[in-house]
């Protein structure tokens, strides 16, 4: 069983990374899969309440990886973590089935509170670059964050969500296909700017328009 699960972690390298070449290159140097291990052992103490052991596991692999994974966390099968320096994934954080997370990504609570305080990441779902995901909150399977988000209220099923803070821009259309094409999500926040933009432009024609017509009703008017 044990060897099931470290022959699938490899695999999965394989399918989401194609720079991956080959399995030596990969355990020896994927910073990702050695979180996602070190982490397995460390969760394995954390369910004995040998909490300091665990934590102690969990620093020692941040270190190493630049990767923090609370002992605490619930992590599914298939987990990726690509490049993954600065991710952080929080004590009461559960993570589903075929998940991948990109550097940077924060999956946190939003304060002091006690009990289920961190994300819930169903299966399937992808969570981009620098993405924030705080606080007790579900993103649904099949759900994508887009780079740079900030996630705070549940994202449903099938959905891909962007901006700050997150909002919805697909849902329950076709399926979402989780693939690496992160940077091509639709930015709400930009199409608005673009809009305002064309709505001074068309001020500032129409001001000038004004202004012309004031200049030359002033002219005809000193003729008089």
């Amino acid at each position: 069983m044990l060897f099931k699960r470290l022959k699938e972690d490899i695999e999965v390298v394989f399918d989401q990374d194609p720079a991956a070449r080959t399995s030596i290159e990969v355990i020896l140097t994927y910073s990702g899969l050695h979180a996602i291990w070190a982490h397995r052992v460390a969760h394995f103490f954390y369910k004995k309440k040998l909490f300091f052991i665990a934590r102690v596991i969990s620093q020692m692999s941040r270190f190493l990886t630049g990767i923090e994974i609370h002992p605490g966390a619930k992590i599914g099968r298939r987990f990726f973590i690509d490049h993954g320096m600065g991710v952080v994934i929080g004590e009461t954080c559960e993570i589903g089935d075929n998940v991948t997370v990109y550097q940077g990504v924060t999956l946190g609570g939003t304060g002091k509170e006690k009990g289920k305080r961190h994300p819930t990441i169903k299966d399937n779902a992808l969570i981009a670059t620098g993405a924030k995901v705080l606080g007790s909150i579900v993103v649904g399977e099949n759900s994508k964050i887009g780079a740079g988000s900030v996630v705070l209220k549940d994202v449903p099923p099938n959905s891909t969500v962007v901006g700050i803070p997150g909002r919805v821009v697909v849902q329950n259309g076709v399926k979402i296909k989780k693939d690496l094409k992160h940077n091509e999500l639709p930015d709400p926040v930009a199409d608005r700017l673009a809009i305002l933009q064309k709505e001074i432009e068309m001020m500032q024609g129409e001001l000038e328009r004004l202004r012309k017509e004031g200049v030359h009703q002033s002219y005809e008017h000193s003729d008089v």
